[in-house]
C-alpha cells in the first residue's frame, strides 16, 4: 500500500481486532459502577491495537482535545506511519453508563475512511434524523415537523402512523418532541445512552423494529452514526446546534463556517469507509461479550461501504 491507497479490504480485519480488544478490555467492567475506568480500560486497548495497523491515521472523531489526554483525542497521530493515510471517527466505549450498570446496548466503536473523507464534526449538539434504506430520497426532511415526518414515512410504507416506531433519546431536551410525536399515534423507544446504536437500529428495521430516529445528540455521534449507515443503507441528516459563543467558537476552529448548514449521510462521510463495532452488553444489534470457563466470547459487525458487505463474526479469547 502507497500513502495514497485506502486498502479497505486488507485494513477491514484489523479494524475489527481494534473494536474487539476494546470490548474484552471493558467487559471486566461491566456492572461495577465504575464508568471512567470502563472507557479507559476501552481507550488504552483501543489505542493500542491502532498502533500496530499499518496506517498513517489521525483520529478525527474522538473524546476530546489533546489536553485531555490519556483519551484518544482529535488530531492524535495512530497506526505504524508506514500505510495510507485514514481519518478515523471513534467511540472506545459508547455507554459507559450503560456498561457500568449493565444496560443493554453498549458498543465499541470505531470507522475508518481515507485522510479528508469525514466531517470534523465539533463536540456540540447536532440535531439528528435518520431512516433505513428502501425510500426514495426526500421522503423525510429536517424542515419537516416530527409529526410530519411520522405520517411521511407511514405513507411511504404503505402503513398506518400506528405501525411506526420512533427512537429518541430520552431526555428533558426531547419532552415537546415526544409530545409531538405521541400525537401521530406512533410508537416511541427510549433510550438512555447510546445514540449510535439508535440510528443503526433504523438500518435493520425488520429486526430492530425501529424505524426511525429524531432529536439531538452529540455532532462527534453522528458521524460515526452516519459511517454506519454508508454502510448498511439509510438516510441521514443532521444539523449542529450551538447552546452559547464558545460552542461556536468550537466549530469555527473545526473549520464550520456555515452554522445552519444541513449536513447528509454523505456529507458527513464523503468517501468509502469501514466500520466496525463489538457488543459489550447485550442489545439488540449485538450480543454482549459472553464469559464462559476459560473464555471470552465476542461479537463484532464489520461493514464496507465499498461493497455493502455485512459481516458478523465471532472472536472466541482465551482468559
Amino acid at each position: 500500500m502507497t500513502k495514497t491507497d485506502f486498502n479497505d479490504r486488507m485494513l477491514s480485519l484489523g479494524l475489527a481486532r481494534v473494536s474487539e480488544a476494546a470490548a474484552l478490555a471493558s467487559a471486566r467492567l461491566i456492572g461495577r459502577g465504575d464508568e471512567k475506568a470502563a472507557d479507559q480500560a476501552a481507550v488504552n486497548a483501543m489505542r493500542d491495537q491502532l498502533n500496530k495497523l499499518d496506517i498513517a491515521g489521525t483520529v478525527v472523531i474522538g473524546e476530546g482535545e489533546r489536553d485531555e489526554a490519556p483519551m484518544l483525542y482529535i488530531g492524535e497521530e495512530v497506526g505504524t506511519g508506514k500505510g495510507p493515510e485514514v481519518d478515523i471517527a471513534l467511540d472506545p466505549l459508547e455507554g459507559t453508563t450503560l456498561t457500568a450498570k449493565d444496560m443493554p446496548n453498549a458498543l465499541t466503536v470505531i470507522a475508518m475512511g481515507p485522510r479528508g473523507s469525514m466531517l470534523h464534526a465539533p463536540d456540540v449538539y447536532m440535531d439528528k434524523l435518520a431512516i433505513g434504506p428502501g425510500f426514495r430520497p426526500g421522503v423525510v426532511t429536517m424542515d419537516m415537523a416530527p409529526a410530519e415526518r411520522v405520517n411521511a414515512l407511514a405513507a411511504a410504507k404503505g402503513c398506518s402512523t400506528d405501525d411506526i416506531t420512533v427512537c429518541v433519546l430520552e431526555r428533558p431536551r426531547h419532552q415537546e418532541l415526544i409530545a409531538e410525536l405521541r400525537s401521530t399515534g406512533c410508537a416511541i423507544r427510549l433510550i438512555t445512552d447510546g445514540d449510535v446504536a439508535g440510528v443503526i437500529h433504523c438500518a435493520e428495521a425488520a429486526k430492530t423494529g425501529i424505524d426511525m430516529y429524531m432529536g439531538s445528540g452529540g455532532a462527534p455521534e453522528g458521524v460515526l452514526a452516519a459511517a454506519a449507515l454508508k454502510c448498511m443503507g439509510g438516510q441521514m441528516f443532521g444539523r449542529l446546534t450551538f447552546r452559547d459563543d464558545d460552542e461556536r467558537g468550537r466549530a469555527t476552529k473545526a473549520g464550520i463556517t456555515n452554522f445552519d448548514r444541513v449536513y447528509t449521510r454523505d456529507d458527513m462521510v464523503t468517501g468509502d469507509v469501514i466500520f466496525a463495532a463489538t457488543g459489550v452488553t447485550d442489545g439488540s444489534i449485538l450480543p454482549g461479550i459472553k464469559r464462559e470457563v476459560g473464555h471470552l466470547t465476542a461479537e463484532t459487525i464489520l461493514m464496507r461501504s465499498k461493497t455493502g458487505s455485512v459481516r458478523r463474526m465471532t472472536y472466541r479469547n482465551p482468559t
